[in-house]
């Protein structure tokens, strides 16, 4: 088997109203053309897509809440930290520097799922 390419991750929400106005407004991602039946909305960053998926029940699955980064989540890159964090906090999304010491923040969304956003 040789893999050639990342296509989507799937993020399960509860409210897709309330995730749409994260993933969208405050991550800034775009909205694309979704051909499905169920309730959900797919988001494009270059050639990679998020899936919202909207589930009856999603839980606070964090394993580890001192250290986001050591939890399930999704990594996108980003240009500037600093400027995402202040984005993040003005917004009121709590963030968490990298304890590695690298250029990165984790922000949590309306329903806990953890976004890994990475200076690149």
């Amino acid at each position: 088997m040789q893999i050639a390419k990342s296509l989507h991750a799937a993020v399960l929400v509860s409210d897709l109203e309330r995730a749409e106005q994260f993933y969208a407004e405050v991550l800034g991602l775009e909205k694309v053309n979704r051909p499905l039946k169920y309730p959900g909305a797919w988001y494009q960053i270059g050639d990679f897509q998020i899936h919202l998926i909207v589930a009856p029940r999603v839980g606070d699955t964090l394993v580890n809440e001192e250290k986001w980064g050591q939890n399930r989540h999704v990594a996108l890159g980003i240009v500037d930290a600093i400027a995402a964090k202040q984005e993040l906090e003005a917004a009121g999304f709590p963030v968490q520097m990298s304890a590695s010491g690298r250029s990165a923040l984790f922000v949590r969304d309306p329903d806990g799922n953890v976004i890994e956003l990475t200076q690149i």
